[in-house]
């Protein structure tokens, strides 16, 4: 009796074909995911430290202020800077004590921007928002867009004049 102890050439074509099949079918998904979770992060970086500047704000009952920073210490602001350069909080003076930093993308694919051109966003001790410079129709939109641009992966953070702050994707109300 003859024992067949392997596997012949067309059984493994066959696993071959079969995996390349589900490699063609998931590639696609998983470069969603990526692109998906990487905006994510960026997008929640700056909401999560607007809102924290928020909440220090009314907690100390003075200013606080999130601005594009200057590389690579971050201990200042950048003047007329993208915030994808990376940004800071910062109390007011005379202390000017940097509560957060965040750093610049790791990546070259995206970029923060603010609509109306603003380089900062101040929350008094009421929560109320202001920039500079000022407000545009009442709101600051600060927009991440993608290398190549594409309109699907595009979304902006806005900040209200009455402090409260919301993330949107394109074609949603301010985001342009």
């Amino acid at each position: 009796m003859k024992v067949n102890s392997g596997f012949t050439l067309i059984e493994l074509m066959v696993v071959v074909m079969i995996g390349a099949i589900l490699m063609a079918i998931g590639t696609p998904s998983y470069r969603y995911v990526t692109n998906s979770n990487r905006i994510s992060a960026e997008v929640n970086g700056l909401l999560g430290d607007l809102q924290f500047a928020r909440s220090e704000a009314i907690k100390e009952g003075g200013t606080v202020t999130v601005c594009p920073a200057i590389a690579p210490n971050y201990a200042a602001c950048a003047i007329n800077s993208p915030w994808n350069t990376g940004w800071i909080v910062v109390s007011p003076p005379p202390l000017s004590t940097v509560l957060r930093r965040q750093p610049a993308f790791t990546n070259n694919k995206d970029s923060f921007v603010s609509v109306g051109g603003q380089t900062a966003i101040t929350f008094d001790r009421n929560g109320f928002g202001s920039a500079v410079p000022v407000l545009v129709n009442g709101s600051v939109v600060v927009k991440l867009t993608t290398t190549p641009d594409n309109q699907n992966w595009t979304r902006c953070v806005e900040v209200v004049v009455g402090g409260s702050i919301t993330t949107e994707k394109i074609g949603q109300n301010n985001c342009i």
